[in-house]
């Protein structure tokens, strides 16, 4: 029997039963990493010595009678988490050679939980963008078509659960980095409320790792069942002690509905600034007729949904505004000068992440104001609505492209071309206002990629969208292996 594809719940069952052994599900873990990702690049730091001892202790401590909401299970962890002696480049050449002596707070839950960490899965260079590659772990490819991209920032994540490299993975959330590579993969994935699990540790090189609020970026599951997620996310949610203490305690409210039929769903498959591909089209199209059929209650339109116009201009000012911070006040000089050379009158996303770049701090309390009344907006639409049914980006995977700068790049939408980064606007109606999101699978593309969609929810209320996924996986189905995948895993002796 085959044991990679089983899910995280599934192979705690097993392993509480005595069906099989953590050692077996780590051999055969690291056997399908050694057959497959030599094509697939997903482990860009495999870490077998470690798991392989961390996986023993695990059949160790459950023959004592012990058990933990991951003990024994395999997951992969995303490069930019701090992991005791493994480098954290955040693909950089000038930090290759960073290796942190502690553990991210994540990290270290996960471990706690009993899990079996693999390795290190990859990531594009800083992780600013919709692919993962950089000079030094290479491409990760889609184990779909390794021709195209895998998605990014948390791209290796998604390829190594499409290609059964463990039942989990950690990853994080700034422009649908979770999001984008579960759609890109046929996974799922879950941006969490923006504050719910702490982020210490999963930090770019060589800063330390503080306790420090990131704004707009969250830390959150990976997984092949909609469960899944719900599982890992128990062991990530709740503050950080160092600066909340440990008598904290954050419970999440339960799902609103246990029924398909109960729940209230706006339909979005329509954005102002872009164009939605006819395959993204038809996914959102699939899981809304499902939610019909079931008896939901299902709209397209709403007075209470906030401006998206507005939202995506405040995204891109924000989260420019971010990236910009740490740059070197000659390249932050420029950027100013070709921002003020910008006609006034120009309103496009262009315009916005160019100003973004340089905002002042005037210019950001104002944004920030701003987003203070979309989440408002956002609570009066949730008064009606249970979650908010829209794509994640307007296309399935698209073929590797790493020609000139970020800024230099197209996407191509069913014939048309749009700035690269315009496709964001879709990850940033749940990042901008800090809402949980739900990524899952809704089918597949003429070409036979996966084609997923997010389910937004109310703000900390994330086990609504996460039931709700659920639901769906039962009614429509959810992740299936890529052709040529499924069952020639081999374990090898050890």
């Amino acid at each position: 029997m085959r044991w990679s594809y089983l899910s995280a719940q599934e192979q705690s069952a097993a392993l509480r039963a005595g069906a099989v052994t953590s050692v077996t599900l780590t051999e055969e873990a690291i056997a399908r990493i050694e057959q497959y990702d030599p094509a697939i690049n997903a482990i860009c730091v495999p870490d077998f010595d470690r798991a392989l001892t961390a996986a023993r202790a695990a059949d160790a401590a459950r023959a004592r009678g012990a058990d933990r909401p991951l003990l024994g299970v395999p997951v992969t962890v995303k490069e930019s988490y701090d992991m005791a002696g493994l480098p954290t480049t955040w693909g950089m050449t000038r930090h290759a050679h960073h290796i942190p002596d502690q553990d991210a707070v994540q990290v270290a839950r996960v471990r706690a939980a009993g899990a079996v960490v693999l390795g290190k899965t990859n990531v594009p260079e800083t992780l600013r963008d919709i692919q993962s590659f950089n000079d030094i772990y290479g491409t990760t490819a889609n184990p779909w078509d390794l021709t195209r991209t895998s998605g990014g920032s948390s791209g290796g994540s998604a390829a190594a659960l499409a290609a059964g490299f463990g039942a989990l993975s950690l990853g994080s959330d700034l422009a649908g980095s979770l999001r984008t590579p579960a759609h890109f993969c046929g996974v799922y994935a879950h941006k969490p409320t923006l504050g719910l699990a702490p982020v210490r540790g999963m930090v770019a090189p060589t800063a330390p790792p503080l306790p420090i609020d990131l704004d707009l970026a969250v830390v959150g599951p990976m997984a092949r069942t909609a469960a899944d997620l719900t599982l890992l996310l128990e062991v990530m949610a709740g503050p950080d002690p160092l600066t909340h203490g440990l008598a904290y305690d954050l419970t999440l409210p339960p799902a609103r509905h246990e029924r398909l039929a109960d729940f209230r769903v706006l339909v979005l498959e329509d954005h102002p600034l872009i164009a939605t591909g006819a395959a993204v089209r038809a996914g959102v199209n699939r899981v809304a007729d499902a939610l019909a059929d079931a008896g939901a209650h299902v709209r397209r339109h709403s007075r209470l949904l906030p401006d998206p116009i507005e939202a995506a201009t405040i995204y891109m000012q924000l989260m420019l505004s971010n990236a910009a911070a740490g740059l070197p006040d000659e390249l932050y000089e420029q950027l100013r000068d070709r921002a003020a050379a910008r006609d006034p009158a120009d309103r496009s996303l262009d315009a916005a992440r160019a100003r973004g770049m340089v905002l002042s701090h005037r210019e950001w309390v104002r944004a920030d104001h701003r987003r203070e009344h979309h989440r408002h907006g956002w609570r009066r639409l949730f008064a009606e609505f249970d979650a908010v049914l829209c794509p994640i980006t307007p296309t399935p995977a698209f073929p590797h492209d790493h020609t000139g700068g970020l800024e230099d790049r197209r996407i191509e939408i069913d014939g048309a071309t749009y700035p690269y980064f315009d496709q964001l606007v879709w990850a940033g109606t749940a990042t901008m206002p800090g809402l949980p999101a739900t990524a899952v699978p809704a089918g597949r593309s003429p070409e036979g990629l996966p084609v997923g969609v997010q389910l937004i929810g109310p703000m900390f209320e994330d086990r609504t969208p996460l039931r709700l996924a659920e639901l769906l996986e039962q009614a429509i189905g959810g992740f299936d292996p890529p052709a040529g995948y499924r069952d020639s895993a081999r374990t090898r002796a050890r």
